[in-house]
């Protein structure tokens, strides 16, 4: 059916135009292979680039895959998606996600995927889930098995975005629980959100899964917030 692009508001066939998406959500080549951060462009010839911060201090996740920055435009599909609650924005930017994993040099893909937890809370506030509705059609996209509630959130914290970045890592400390442990050990566990900014929480999550024996943690993310 005929749409209308969410960035533009010209005609397409998809939620994003080909001229945006083209012109906005090219992959970034040179990304730190851990915590997916933009490195200079020589580094486009190195395998999995590490950026200083995770060389000197290694987060408890393996790798990041990001599909875009967080940045203008396309942090507007990322507002409209989570407080405008314009599901089909989500579909896409699982599709943005799969196009940056599979042009990721030698990135194992996870035996599973689980989406980042909201607190009951906010969850009855929104009515969804905005990283589980973009895990289940990357899920399907990469061919592997989604698990909605693989991952609990035991503590109903604050939001990250409201809380300074001097207190986020203890903000979220001791926030997650696995529910099925033994669906964990000894397995690549993907990790899938909308944003990743400091990284707290999904390196939170992350050893969390390692406490239960994951093998590897990866997150699967649409944007990553450059450092300011």
């Amino acid at each position: 059916m005929p749409s209308i692009c969410a960035l533009c508001g010209g005609g397409c066939d998809d939620v994003v135009c080909a001229a945006c998406r083209e012109a906005y959500a090219r992959p970034r080549q040179a990304r730190c292979g851990r915590c997916a951060n933009p490195l200079p462009l020589s580094a486009e010839s190195v395998a999995a680039p590490a950026c200083g911060a995770c060389l000197a201090f290694p987060p408890a996740f393996d790798a990041t895959v990001a599909a875009v920055d967080y940045a203008i435009p396309l942090d507007q599909l990322v507002l409209q998606l989570k407080f405008g609650a314009r599901l089909a924005l989500a579909p896409w930017f699982a599709r943005r996600i799969r196009d940056a994993a599979l042009a990721t040099a030698a990135l194992p893909l996870p035996d599973l995927l689980c989406p980042v937890p909201l607190g009951p809370n906010r969850l009855v506030e929104r009515g969804f889930n905005q990283a589980l509705e973009i895990a289940r059609p990357l899920a399907a996209a990469l061919g592997v098995a989604c698990h909605p509630a693989l991952a609990l959130r035991t503590l109903d914290t604050r939001a990250q975005s409201g809380v300074a970045p001097s207190v986020r890592a203890d903000n979220v400390r001791g926030a997650f629980a696995v529910a099925d442990p033994d669906l964990v050990e000894g397995r690549h566990v993907g990790l899938v959100d909308d944003v990743m900014t400091s990284g707290h929480t999904l390196g939170e999550l992350a050893a969390t899964f390692k406490r239960f024996g994951a093998a590897r943690v990866t997150n699967f993310v649409f944007a990553r917030t450059p450092p300011h």
